[in-house]
């Protein structure tokens, strides 16, 4: 019955914005770590950000090259996380994906910031994907 939902995805050009949501049922996100990953076609799935659980401070990550574009965010009222994502460039384009991890486990978060290897996920949540493209 757990069940993790992305949207807001789009076709936009560089350097507009998009943000993208990620709500949950079955579960309390506010109590997992939760991670946004993407994938392009014929590329491996890669980590973009993650947010900590709430009792694990709320601490926020984000892989290098989205730094100061992309911000992540909970609404705990609403049991969602979302990503905003400026200044989009052709190569932010792919199959965005939102991951929970119970927390205090914080693997996810490691992934994303590449302290070990997306192998290493286990007993997570995924969500379906929501597609994003950047192209003029």
């Amino acid at each position: 019955q757990v069940q993790l939902v992305e949207s807001g995805g789009g076709l936009v050009q560089p350097g507009d914005s998009l943000r993208l949501s990620c709500g949950g049922s079955g579960l309390t996100l506010e109590n997992y770590a939760v991670g946004w990953f993407r994938q392009a076609p014929g590329k491996q799935r890669e980590g973009v950000s993650c947010i900590s659980s709430t009792t694990s401070d709320g601490t926020t990550y984000y892989e290098e090259s989205v730094k100061g574009r992309f911000t992540i965010s909970r609404d705990n009222a609403k049991n969602t996380v979302y990503l905003q994502m400026d200044s989009l460039k052709p190569e932010d384009s792919g199959v965005y994906y939102c991951v929970a991890e119970k927390g205090p486990s914080i693997v996810v978060c490691a992934v994303v910031v590449g302290y070990t290897a997306i192998d290493n996920l286990d007993d997570v949540f995924w969500g379906q994907g929501t597609q994003v493209t950047v192209a003029s």
